[in-house]
């Protein structure tokens, strides 16, 4: 049972349109990396899977690609504007063994077990995501897999160092972190899985390297500062003038090539384990 006190706080980073899209990119960048991690994890053909927190339905999508037409996904999300697009994407696609529920990811329960929980980024956003995750184990059959992807924000950098691209990068984290989330829940999710008595964890790390001519890496962090700024502004962590959101990308690409930087993106965190068999 999840406690009043893990109520999911509010998503800091809203659900307007300029979000959604900012939220497409960033799927697209961590894409690869989420399916290495979802393989590495042992989701399979003909699996039945949740994925909580689904959004705009990235992840459901691609574990219904990994499970097959044999296989069913469920997705979760309480955003009904984002789950709009999400069905409608796999209706476009005939992606008709992929599905969405509404719901919020401390109380939804299901009627019949899965094979597999899946939530990405999920866990950055609730307050205490323990009692999250077991909430959901209790969604797994025996010897179930759940999964937790995240960031860990710790790692994001630039080499050699830009100055733009720290003090971006600080904001961010001290954003996140006056709007209630943990942004650097990454490193804590194998021992969040050991603490609910899942088996057999592993915890991986997966970052990437763009190089100084390419554009995602100002367009990631300037993106989640545009959508941060007015939490920045409003919490005295920097100025409208020092954020200046309609200059901020532009900026940071500059810089980076400038130095010749190379850009270390939030490290990709995910961690698995299995529910006990007597569970």
């Amino acid at each position: 049972m999840v406690s009043e006190t893990s109520e999911r706080r509010n998503y800091v980073l809203g659900h307007d349109s300029d979000e959604l899209g900012r939220l497409d990119r960033q799927a697209a960048s961590i894409a690869s990396a989420t399916r290495l991690l979802l393989q590495a994890a042992g989701l399979a053909r003909g699996m039945r899977v949740l994925d909580l927190g689904t959004g705009l339905g990235h992840v459901a999508r691609m574990i219904g690609d990994l499970v097959g037409p044999e296989g069913t996904v469920v997705g979760l999300d309480r955003s009904g504007e984002a789950l709009a697009v999400a069905r409608q994407r796999c209706e476009d696609a005939h992606e008709s063994h992929v599905s969405f529920v509404a719901g919020d990811v401390t109380s939804w329960r299901a009627a019949t077990p899965f094979d597999a929980v899946v939530g990405r980024l999920i866990l950055f956003h609730v307050a205490e995501p323990s009692d999250v995750v077991r909430h959901h184990v209790e969604h797994l059959r025996p010897g179930g897999l759940f999964v937790a992807i995240d960031f860990d924000i710790g790692g994001a950098r630039s080499e050699p160092p830009v100055p733009l691209v720290g003090e971006a990068a600080d904001w961010v984290e001290r954003a996140f972190r006056a709007g209630g989330a943990s942004p650097r829940i990454g490193a804590h999710l194998g021992t969040i899985l050991q603490q609910v008595g899942l088996q057999h964890i592993t915890t991986l790390g997966v970052q990437a390297y763009l190089q100084p001519d390419n554009p995602m890496g100002a367009n990631l962090l300037g993106g989640v500062v545009r959508s941060l700024a007015p939490l920045i502004v409003q919490r005295g962590i920097a100025t409208a003038e020092q954020v200046d959101v309609e200059t901020i990308e532009d900026r940071i690409a500059r810089e980076m090539q400038r130095a010749k930087a190379i850009f270390l993106p939030p490290t990709l965190v995910g961690a698995w384990g299995r529910r006990p068999q007597g569970g």
